[in-house]
């Protein structure tokens, strides 16, 4: 099965750039876009030109006063302590010329996406330059200033009225858009991460189930530290099936961070190349089988960019259009090209062998933590399950 697929994509995505040392860098996106065109799997036709997203769009999900003193602060007219009432001039999220333009492409970008999937022009659309889920309304935390996933369900709940399944495998948990939606019944999230206990930003427990109508829409399934492939994908398979048979969605949108990958140097997860390959086939098939192939796709966290994301992201794309998943080696011209800038050895194949990393002493009971974790969360829906039956 090949399907109609769109790839949103500006080179001015790389305006999103908080310093020269910060680990967010876009640059994984231009990497990965052209890894793509060097395997022979992305061609112009399928390219797709953003737009920025309105005052009124941003409005959705973020207040007024929020999106004036982003617009100031890239303009240098917001004092420090102004600033940091807002999240913006931290460690984490510093203050950069010309921020709210850059911020907007992005949020943009994922609006883009979303029309061009639920006006039929596509089956499926990727904007890999999105998926900044720990903006607040009021607040950008964890390098995120706008959160395109949320403004972008606000704008699907709005214009299209479809029931929205939101899922997240960032490694860290996708708190913006859960608590943007924890009181909707029409807003399903699903959030697997590594454990709170250890990783920013702290929340994403099972026990965070949504108030109100919205109880019931929430689900978290946060995994122990060192989880390594076999596990991360029996939690991730058994709780989006079961949500997503639960709630029924009209349209999917992924998160799809890179930073489970063992490499990464900001989180404690052992995943390897396997799961990125998984990831995105479980989400294409169940976007077929629930949401007649309506489904979005964004990036993430992802912060070694050479050596994991433009290979994680790449099989995203080859999955979205029916294709298998990129084996082998990488193409030479990439190779050869991006390795004069890395600052890493740059690997020469889609996977990574097979004792990339050392054995995990503690891996059965990481397993068995993380299947009582699993069953936990997902009880809700067993024990609906058993009033049904009844």
């Amino acid at each position: 099965m090949t399907c109609n697929t769109g790839f949103v994509y500006a080179d001015s995505v790389t305006s999103y750039r908080f310093k020269d040392d910060h680990p967010f860098n876009q640059m994984r996106v231009v990497l990965t876009k052209e890894l793509l065109e060097a395997s022979g799997a992305l061609e112009s036709t399928s390219i797709i030109n953003p737009r920025s997203a309105t005052d009124d769009e941003l409005s959705l999900a973020h207040s007024r006063k929020y999106i004036d003193a982003v617009k100031r602060a890239g303009k240098g007219l917001v004092p420090g302590d102004e600033g940091l009432e807002y999240g913006i001039g931290t460690e984490d999220t510093p203050v950069f010329k010309d921020m709210h333009e850059a911020a907007a492409l992005l949020v943009g970008s994922t609006l883009t996406a979303i029309d061009a999937v639920l006006e039929g022009k596509v089956e499926h659309a990727l904007n890999l330059g999105g998926g900044l889920h720990h903006g607040f309304e009021r607040k950008a935390s964890g390098f995120c200033i706008y959160n395109d996933g949320a403004v972008g369900i606000k704008y699907i709940r709005k214009n299209y009225n479809y029931r929205v399944l939101y899922v997240d495998t960032d490694a860290h948990h996708g708190d913006g858009v859960q608590w943007a939606f924890y009181n909707d019944p029409n807003v399903c999230t699903l959030s697997i991460h590594e454990t709170g206990r250890y990783l920013f930003p702290g929340t994403g427990n099972v026990n965070e189930r949504g108030l109100k109508e919205g109880y019931g829409y929430s689900f978290n399934v946060p995994i122990d530290a060192f989880t390594e492939d076999e596990s991360f994908l029996q939690v991730y398979e058994s709780a989006f099936k079961e949500v997503v048979e639960y709630f029924k969605p009209d349209v999917i949108i992924t998160q799809n961070g890179a930073d489970a990958h063992f490499l990464d140097p900001l989180t404690h997860l052992c995943g390897t190349m396997n799961i990125f390959e998984r990831i995105p086939a479980l989400a294409h098939e169940l976007a077929h089988k629930y949401c007649q192939g309506k489904w979005i796709a964004l990036g993430g966290g992802g912060y070694d960019i050479w050596r994991v994301v433009p290979r994680a992201w790449s099989q995203i794309w080859s999955i979205m259009q029916g294709l298998e998943p990129f084996k082998g080696k990488l193409p030479d011209q990439w190779l050869k090209k991006w390795q004069e800038s890395s600052p890493v050895v740059l690997p020469e194949h889609w996977h990574d062998p097979a004792d990339s990393y050392k054995p995990i002493p503690r891996k059965q009971e990481i397993t068995e933590k993380n299947d009582k974790i699993l069953e936990k969360s997902l009880q809700l829906i067993h024990n609906q399950k058993k009033y049904n039956s009844l």
